[in-house]
């Protein structure tokens, strides 16, 4: 699994319908795979911070494209790069299973 599929899994909570789309079973919606790109599209991004601040998690975003959620600290060449960063590093370090929000 690559990044954006693990987010996809364990933060956002979403199933794979197919290869090419999501399922987002709590809003009851298909997403096309190539429309969830969090690395390179900030409101992509932004709708993984307000996920985790759902799940008690702090955002906290610098100048310089740092950002950190409760001590998980990451950077990125953009900000929305960071945010994907950090959100892998606290999906793939989570010893639940996926849909764990």
């Amino acid at each position: 699994m690559d990044k954006t599929e693990i987010i996809a899994r364990r933060i956002m909570g979403w199933k794979l319908n197919r290869w090419d789309r999501w399922y987002d079973p709590e809003n009851r919606v298909f997403i096309p795979a190539a429309d969830f790109q969090p690395s390179i599209n900030l409101d992509n991004a932004m709708t993984i911070v307000k996920r985790l601040k759902m799940a008690g998690y702090t955002y906290e975003a610098t100048e310089k494209n740092e950002v950190s959620f409760n001590g998980v600290r990451a950077t990125g060449a953009t900000l929305a790069e960071a945010i994907t960063e950090a959100a892998f590093t606290i999906a793939d370090n989570s010893s639940v299973d996926d849909g764990w929000f």
